[in-house]
């Protein structure tokens, strides 16, 4: 049996908001690991909205937000998935401390977070109930297991300060990566570990960033190309082996999984940056956090509500 873990974020770009990463890791046999997961799995999954019949969409998650419905699908997957694994969060402070407990202690600094515990996730608990029964025998039927879902949430100011210390975005986002990688290697190294992480940029080399984080370890670079990184890392007896592919997160199912947690979770939380300041005046046009609308968003603020004071290193991310 080997362990097959996708990594993804969502939020790398936008100036509002939290960068947020996750991690979805799958127990299966060693000759999956090459097969296309969404055929295997084709009874209670899907990579296209259309003809779901009742299965869950798994699938890039800039292809799963509508404008109709921008977080139905992110949603139903992400707690179909928790469901699976035994977790079933009713709000927004539930699913951070099942996804990411760390980040809750910082969230309460924040006044647009302090009614996350009232958040209400509003799901067809029924239809959860359902879509789970349906993955998980899928699952077990070709002796697969889904063995967990872990997040990396790094609110503004928290990132903020990390990119003063470390000078540079990406090297923050590679950060906060390496905790999940680490997490993995912690949790399944004694398997055959194999980890695929959505390649942000164009990045080609890792060798010497992977060594300074696991500075103990063997490394052999198995591969480096302008679509594919990989590394094979052992300690010991126990190993891994990274895989940093362009468009993981189309080609790849435990990606899209991991994308699609990353995206609902970041959602959620920029809802609660919407309601806070909408709040206090009505004309205000909520905000995905990109930079063009969040440049706008934090114009609407000073022209509609100049006597609500907020501290910038809160709300605005650095470049």
């Amino acid at each position: 049996m080997a362990v097959l873990v996708g990594i993804d974020e969502a939020g790398f770009g936008p100036i509002l908001g939290p960068l947020v990463v996750s991690s979805t890791a799958f127990s299966l046999p060693y000759t999956l690991l090459s097969e296309d997961l969404w055929q295997i799995l084709h009874k209670s999954v899907a990579q296209q909205k259309k003809h779901l019949a009742g299965r869950i969409l798994i699938t890039d998650s800039k292809k799963a937000k509508t404008k109709s419905h921008p977080i139905k699908y992110l949603q139903r997957t992400t707690l179909t998935s928790l469901k699976t694994i035994q977790k079933q969060p009713v709000t927004l402070t539930d699913l951070l401390t099942e996804l990411c407990p760390d980040c809750l202690d910082r969230l309460q600094k924040y006044p647009w977070y302090e009614k996350i515990a009232n958040h209400k996730l509003l799901v067809d608990t029924a239809d959860i109930q359902i879509a789970s029964n349906v993955f998980k025998n899928d699952l077990d039927a070709n002796n697969m297991e889904l063995l967990e879902i872990k997040t990396c949430c790094l609110d503004v100011a928290y990132y903020n300060k990390l990119v003063t210390n470390i000078k540079n975005k990406a090297n923050v986002l590679f950060t906060c990566t390496s905790q999940l990688i680490k997490n993995a290697w912690d949790n399944y190294a004694d398997n055959d570990l194999q980890l695929i992480i959505d390649r942000q940029g164009g990045r080609v080399h890792y060798r010497e960033t992977l060594q300074k984080i696991f500075p103990q370890m063997e490394m052999k670079i198995l591969k480096e190309s302008p679509a594919n990184s990989s590394y094979e890392l052992k300690d010991g007896s126990r190993k891994m082996r990274l895989h940093f592919a362009v468009k993981a997160d189309s080609k790849f199912l435990p990606v899209s999984l991991a994308s699609m947690v990353s995206k609902y979770l970041r959602e959620l939380m920029i809802e609660n940056i919407n309601s806070y300041f909408i709040d206090f005046h009505d004309e205000i046009k909520p905000t995905a956090g990109y930079w063009k609308d969040g440049l706008r968003f934090i114009q609407d603020l000073k022209t509609n509500i100049p006597h609500i004071k907020y501290d910038n290193e809160m709300l605005i991310r650095s470049r």
